[in-house]
């Protein structure tokens, strides 16, 4: 695939990232659906044959043109009402783009001269931390001194931090500063390294000029494990010195959180993160327990931690809500989460976490005033706090408009975003009857994380909607093969709709879809 970008009227093809977006929004593109738009966009100008492109886009593979035009269709579904005019059918010859396309990237000998486009105001990525441990096993303490940096500044309203998991994405990859700069839209990149030492610990932390590629701090901290916390401090302080020159006071005890009190607290609570994000790729209950056990230890070494608490509370809630775990639907598991992320907020009510916690145990109990309330005041607390799962709050709540506004803020934090926001996007599509445009990232989601339960409930129920009645009654019966439990009559999910009609609009598909 070309490195190139690409520019037509308000789109960006970037073809080294794989991505399609606009105004800074990534559209979801079936990887063969992208490569036929890049096919098209790098021949502007000139008729393109189906069998040139059948050849370009399937090489060594015999497939029939209905792949082609269903590629050519979901592009142009993509590029909204302009679709069929700027991919233009010419009869019997093949198709046309009439947009004109125009180079993104500048010339490789003027790089160096080439300023960046960025986000207003000052903007930073924090990139994984490289672990020069030799140990794979210790790859989950770089991860988390990188996480609580982007946290920390994250709490800065005046600076534009780019969420963790775009930052990952580069993880292990040589790539020039420079142009994780123009794909991440930032100005300043935050590199580092740690190296473990028995007891003691070094950490390495430099600031890059994104645009220039030029060096603007670097330092050496070499400290005990007991002093972790002074170490991130003294990063933090560094980095937003210089980004942020005239940050007031107030903002800096805004920022200011209590860190666990022992190194062993602090080390099982990185443990758990680790856990958690094996967990969210697997879907698995006993990744779940795994990460809930570190949590707790973490928690009997730091009894007053906020955020471990929440954490701890996080596990319950997940377990309750999920119909593949053994505790699904539980009440008194719910309980539990309700009850950890209400002690979250009474040790630490400032902390956006254990707001946003909380505001999940309380959808889940059908309170969505008091859920989305509890949303609002971790985002008043960090504007710069982001949190996938209140787009699901507010489609429960009632809110599918919102909720749209919300995924596309998120986009905006985080480009390569967790799959599971194509479910949400397709859900809140779904609640405004707008079927037809659900189907797409209900779909990308399943491609691109087929262990997200909900995505397959939600697309089924889509289906029926749109008289698809085969499709949606094959994907049922796969469901109800991988979570017998999962039904109707079971889900405590369809009581979390605070509109009766609402809840009726998805029981009424599912059921036509048969569970």
């Amino acid at each position: 695939m070309s490195g190139q970008r690409y520019t037509f009227e308000r789109w960006l093809l970037d073809c080294r990232g794989g991505v399609l977006t606009s105004e800074n929004t990534a559209l979801p593109l079936r990887p063969k659906s992208f490569e036929v738009l890049r096919f098209l966009v790098e021949n502007a100008g000139r008729v393109v044959s189906r069998q040139e492109m059948l050849d370009a886009v399937w090489p060594a593979t015999t497939v029939t043109e209905e792949s082609l035009t269903q590629c050519i269709s979901e592009v142009r579904h993509v590029l909204g009402v302009a679709g069929q005019r700027i991919i233009k059918t010419v009869p019997k010859r093949g198709y046309l783009i009439t947009a004109v396309v125009e180079t993104a990237d500048p010339p490789e000998s003027r790089l160096s001269e080439t300023t960046a486009t960025v986000r207003d105001g000052p903007s930073v990525a924090v990139l994984p931390f490289a672990n020069l441990s030799g140990d794979v096993s210790e790859e989950y303490l770089n991860d988390g001194i990188s996480e609580d940096i982007i946290n920390a500044l994250s709490a800065f309203a005046e600076l534009s931090v780019i969420a963790r998991n775009s930052c990952f994405r580069y993880k292990g990859r040589a790539i020039d500063i420079r142009e994780i700069g123009r794909e991440l839209s930032v100005g300043y990149i935050v590199e580092g390294s740690v190296r473990r030492f028995g007891e003691r610990i070094r950490i390495t932390a430099q600031l890059v000029d994104a645009r220039s590629g030029s060096l603007r701090w670097s330092e050496r901290f070499d400290r005990t494990l007991g002093d972790i916390f002074a170490v991130q401090d003294e990063i933090t302080d560094s980095i937003v010195r210089i980004v942020i020159a005239h940050l007031g006071s107030a903002e800096r005890e805004r920022v200011a959180q209590k860190p666990p009190s022992s190194w062993s607290a602090y080390d099982l609570a990185m443990r758990g993160d680790h856990a958690m994000r094996i967990y969210l790729r697997s879907w698995a209950a006993h990744d779940l327990y795994s990460a809930r056990q570190l949590f707790v230890e973490a928690l009997k070494a730091d009894p007053d931690n906020a955020g471990i608490c929440a954490k701890l509370a996080g596990t319950y809630i997940r377990a309750y809500s999920e119909p593949d775990d053994p505790d699904y639907g539980r009440a008194t598991v719910l309980k539990r989460g309700y009850d950890l992320a209400s002690k979250a907020v009474r040790l630490d009510p400032n902390l956006p976490l254990t707001r946003a916690q909380l505001g999940w145990a309380l959808s889940w109990m059908s309170e969505p005033d008091a859920a989305v309330r509890e949303f609002d005041r971790a985002f008043a607390l960090n504007p710069n706090f982001s949190d996938v799962r209140f787009p699901a709050v507010l489609i429960y709540a009632g809110a599918p408009i919102r909720a749209l506004e919300v995924v596309q803020a998120h986009l905006r934090l985080d480009p390569f975003h967790p799959p599971f926001m194509y479910a949400f996007q397709g859900h809140a599509l779904y609640a405004l009857k707008r079927y037809e445009e659900a189907v797409m990232p209900l779909r990308e989601c399943i491609r691109r994380a087929p262990q997200v339960l909900l995505a397959h409930v939600w697309i089924a129920a889509t289906l029926v909607r749109l008289g698809q009645y085969a499709e949606a009654k094959a994907i049922a019966a796969k469901i109800l093969e991988r979570s017998p439990n999962m039904s109707v009559r079971h889900w405590p999910a369809l009581a979390l709709y605070r509109n009766p009609e609402d809840a009726e609009h998805m029981i009424e598909a599912l059921r036509d879809a048969g569970l």
